[in-house]
């Protein structure tokens, strides 16, 4: 039997062109379940009769569901947004697994709570199991860190910002321990709070052989709370999610105490402006709580240079004795590192990486994928405390499925509320690990085993290396290169006399394309914004019916208050003078993710490019009727 994959037998397709197999499956799921209802004690007599169920108010109630469920199917399929379609280019979003919403259904009906083991006994092995494939893929030893399934980005961010805060204040917890403080003799506060994470975990395992590990930690922040602002800053890029500035806020550490990092022209973190910024800090004696690094900018798709925040901190260390926590927040592009990884899990050296991907029709000729710095970048994560990611954005699997890993696993003691114990070296089968507790070991309670099943069984049919991921999150990167390119030398559209220029924001790290609208010889920002907007409105679900629209994408403002003056760089670009940036202060995009994969062949691009010029085209129109006749009224008023 051939293991090779087929990407288009992976999803039901935007004409449900696999419903044959997926109503097979579907049904095959249900059929399942209720056999295994049946079949528990078939000794025990049925508990509703044929006469219960003919009696009329059993009947009207089963007419009332059905009443209810139409009512719901209803409203999806007039409001939802066709995710599956090429048509939608928008959000991080596309067409799903079928693998895996078949085994959310299928364990759905089982009902399993992962918070607990006995609530759980399979989803919670599949949990741990999806979290060893995604410490696999971020180059972890699988022996030594630990992953769980979060319900979203936002959440594994909570949990990178908890136990760095937790582990920051530990060395503090153990200075004012009687039973302790021997262990932390002669250390200046200042050096307490710069401690490196492996030092800080070596000292906890001391303190559980002592049998005080309890003790200590209830005088860590966990227990005692914090001082504001001892703890330091929090380093976060411009181009952040607004979770972490929601993370402060829950954890008591405070918004003021992020130190903002400017990003670059490719809306990167600026390494230089980085290094500054760090090494101020270092001299002042300030302590750095964290330092965050983001894998696919919400925003631009941009890769951080995480081997230059690796390497400063490192620098650090040598230089000022000191170190901080880094955590990336992958949440977007944390997939993508299955693309570097060969059929051992091994990630290649570069130029082995660009052969296999021509070998295997990954990435083709004419297509520079990764850049040398994305390359370096994906290179580094396995060196990083802690990483989000999200399932159910490149994962391709459902809502709701986040995820956070840590590079090592001792850090979960520092959270948890069961008993401590000193994890031992073992494989993938050790028992003592698949007993932990996940509902006292995360910062959610209840949570849906289902989701488990559907990461897990997505893992199953598509490893996470080259030749599983790797092609199916190939296509949407290819896709996006040709976008970019057709967009970057797009001869003007010409309407009623007015013409109008589309360019991108910038050639994409990943697959996330932004682009403007401009009419030529308007050199008015707020023009130009106002043009943007009113496409993304006729584009959206802002204005009708999604399912009626002939393309669907998303957009965003990029401002000088978020990003500082790195916006300017494109207005400018785009023939605004420094005094329009100066007066209007922000650039409106429109923003497309294009995991679509059903756009890899070069003839079927170039058809849905000649298609989407037609649709702009035809946009452009609709909105030079609108001010027209916005002009006639004005005129007649």
């Amino acid at each position: 039997m051939s293991n090779k994959m087929n990407v288009d037998a992976l999803f039901l397709g935007p004409k449900s062109e696999n419903q044959v197999f997926f109503k097979e499956m579907m049904d095959y799921a249900i059929s399942e379940h209720m056999h295994w209802r049946s079949d528990f004690h078939p000794e025990d007599a049925p508990l509703m009769t044929p006469v219960t169920q003919h009696q009329p108010d059993f009947r009207d109630t089963l007419y009332r569901t059905e009443g209810i469920l139409q009512d719901l199917s209803a409203r999806l399929k007039t409001k939802s947004v066709p995710w599956f379609s090429p048509r939608y280019l928008g959000h991080m979003n596309a067409d799903t697994l079928m693998v895996s919403n078949l085994a959310y259904v299928m364990t759905m009906l089982y009902n399993p709570n992962n918070c607990a083991h006995e609530a759980s006994p399979v989803t919670t092995e599949l949990e741990l199991a999806a979290g060893h494939d995604l410490c696999r893929m971020f180059g972890y030893d699988v022996n030594k860190s630990w992953a769980h399934i979060t319900s979203g980005g936002t959440v594994a961010n909570y949990e990178g910002v908890w136990v760095a805060r937790n582990l920051k204040t530990m060395p503090l917890a153990i200075a004012a321990c009687e039973k302790s403080k021997d262990l932390v003799e002669g250390m200046t506060e200042h050096q307490l709070l710069n401690m490196k994470s492996k030092d800080i975990l070596d000292l906890t395992d001391e303190l559980k052989k002592r049998g005080i590990f309890e003790e200590v930690r209830a005088l860590t922040a966990r227990g005692v709370g914090v001082d504001a602002g001892k703890l330091g800053k929090f380093l976060v890029p411009r181009s952040k999610h607004y979770s972490w500035m929601k993370a402060m806020d829950v954890l008591g550490l405070g918004q003021e105490h992020i130190v903002p990092l400017d990003v670059d022209g490719n809306y990167r973190t600026d390494v230089e402006k980085m290094r500054e910024v760090t090494f101020k800090l270092m001299e002042e004696g300030t302590p750095i709580l964290g330092m965050v690094s983001v894998v696919g900018t919400t925003e631009e798709g941009s890769i951080d240079s995480v081997h230059e925040v690796m390497k400063l901190r490192q620098e650090c260390e040598e230089k000022y004795g000191a170190s901080f926590y880094v955590h990336i927040d992958a949440a977007y592009g944390g997939y993508v590192r299955s693309m570097f990884l060969d059929d051992n899990n091994q990630f290649m050296e570069y130029d082995a990486l660009i052969e296999r991907y021509r070998n295997d029709d990954v990435i083709p000729e004419g297509v520079v994928w990764p850049k040398r710095a994305v390359y370096d970048a994906f290179a580094a994560m396995s060196e990083a405390d802690s990483i989000t990611v999200d399932p159910h954005k490149v994962g391709f699997i459902q809502y709701a499925a986040g995820a956070v890993a840590m590079k090592d696993k001792r850090i979960v003691d520092l959270i948890s509320y069961h008993a401590a114990y000193v994890f031992e070296e073992a494989d993938d089968d050790n028992e003592e690990d698949k007993q932990v507790v996940l509902g006292s070991s995360i910062m959610e309670g209840s949570k849906a085993g289902a989701t488990a099943a559907a990461v897990w069984a997505a893992h199953r049919l598509v490893p996470l290396n080259v030749s599983g991921y790797g092609h199916v999150i190939g296509r949407g990167i290819v896709t996006a290169d040709w976008f970019a390119k057709k967009l970057a030398t797009a001869e003007p559209f010409v309407v009623d006399g007015r013409r109008f220029e589309v360019r991108p924001l910038m050639h994409p790290d990943f697959h996330m394309v932004d682009f403007t609208f401009k009419e030529i010889g308007n050199d008015s920002l707020e023009a130009h914004n106002k043009l943007n907007q009113r496409i993304y409105e006729l584009c959206s679900y802002a204005t009708g019916r999604t399912y009626t629209k002939d393309f669907l994408t998303s957009s965003t403002s990029l401002s000088e208050e978020e990003y500082g003056q790195t916006p300017r760089i494109y207005a400018e670009s785009r023939g605004f003078s420094e005094n329009e940036w100066n007066t209007v202060g922000s650039v409106y995009i429109l923003r497309s993710a294009v995991m679509t994969h059903f756009l890899r062949d070069e003839i079927r691009f170039n058809n849905y490019w000649n298609n989407l010029r037609d649709v702009f085209t035809s946009l452009l129109s609709e909105i030079i009727d609108e001010e027209n006749k916005q002009k006639l009224a004005h005129t007649a008023a």
